[in-house]
């Protein structure tokens, strides 16, 4: 591992009023990152030399080049850092380095405090780093991005509204005739109202699949998926009879990432634009730090994306680590094409 070494932190570390900084204190903190193994380096601000204690010493080690001044016109911590987030190292030191936290990301799992008892140094371990937040969202942005690359239509919007069997059913019949958008609510209601429970609906769209003139994609968030699934005969039926379809619209409800807990989208569908299976397979390239919760959330990938793109099927997600992708947050995606569709076609 290599670690950098904050040359001034160490030095000052324990200093009392008139008190010099100690090059004893860098110097143990080299043996102990020897003793473990660790690849160093040493990094000092131009200052320091002015104030160490041993000062023969230290101006040797830096005109021999073991310990690297920052160079002039450089901010020392920020040199660190960007040292450490280039070389991908750790950084010694008890400095917590606020005044960067909104340019570096989760500095605290990149830092290693320590203590000293007496001269000997201890060496604390880094803090585990942050799941990086949203980041199943922009993998999922990413693998719609590429799909539009390869000329695929992709369902955008993303302004969810407030999740209820009634309010998809009032959305859907809006969106599928405009016309009817005035005055629709009550009517909705009552109608929705007097509906027989799901079980004896599902028997009445035992057709649908194979006849609808419509597919309804549903788009909610994992927490209120059965709820939509349950309710989806009812939503149905109500559409079909508001809009005096001859033929009820399939509802399929999708897990999406993009959707809040209580809330809905729809990507409303002809049927002969529903591909039966998705034209590609995603594979995931991940970072160690995220790789088992994006394994955890891989079918919610492959469902967002098969409600976005209009799939019957899901697209198979494969998730693999790589050891390139060394920080949190870090992906790469890869479109394979699905066979079984290239079959059909």
């Amino acid at each position: 591992m290599k670690v950098i070494i904050d040359a001034s932190n160490v030095a000052y570390y324990g200093k009392k009023g008139d008190d010099k900084p100690k090059l004893s204190n860098i110097i143990a903190a080299v043996k102990a990152l020897e003793d473990e193994g660790h690849d160093f380096a040493i990094i000092a601000d131009a200052s320091l030399k002015a104030t160490i204690d041993e000062k023969e010493k230290y101006t040797k080690l830096v005109d021999d080049e073991a310990i690297e001044e920052v160079p002039p016109g450089n901010n020392a911590d920020h040199f660190i850092l960007e040292l450490a987030h280039e070389e991908n190292a750790k950084i010694l030191s008890n400095d917590l380095f606020r005044d960067f936290s909104d340019e570096f990301h989760d500095i605290p799992s990149k830092r290693f405090p320590y203590s000293f008892n007496g001269n000997e140094i201890a060496i604390g371990d880094a803090k585990k780093p942050k799941k990086v937040k949203n980041i199943l969202q922009n993998i999922c942005e990413e693998i719609l991005l590429a799909l539009e690359k390869k000329r695929w239509e992709i369902y955008k919007n993303k302004e969810p509204k407030p999740f209820t069997p009634l309010e998809i059913a009032k959305e859907a019949i809006m969106r599928m005739d405009k016309s009817q958008n005035n005055g629709v609510g009550g009517k909705i209601e009552g109608i929705f109202s007097k509906l027989p429970m799901f079980d004896k609906v599902m028997d009445m769209v035992d057709d649908v699949e194979s006849s609808a003139p419509y597919i309804i994609f549903v788009l909610v968030h994992p927490s209120n998926y059965k709820e939509a699934v349950k309710s989806a005969g009812n939503i149905s039926v109500t559409i079909a009879d508001r809009l005096r379809l001859p033929k009820r619209p399939l509802i399929i409800v999708r897990n999406d990432l993009f959707m809040k807990p209580g809330t809905f989208e729809l990507n409303i569908l002809y049927s002969d634009e529903v591909e039966d299976e998705s034209p590609f397979n995603v594979e995931i390239k991940i970072n160690p730090h995220d790789e088992i919760f994006i394994k955890k959330n891989s079918r919610n990938i492959a469902s967002t994306i098969a409600g976005r793109l209009g799939s019957r099927k899901f697209p198979f997600v494969a998730v693999k680590p790589d050891v390139i992708l060394e920080n949190p947050g870090e992906f790469e995606i890869f479109l394979n094409k699905n066979e079984k569709y290239n079959k059909k076609e």
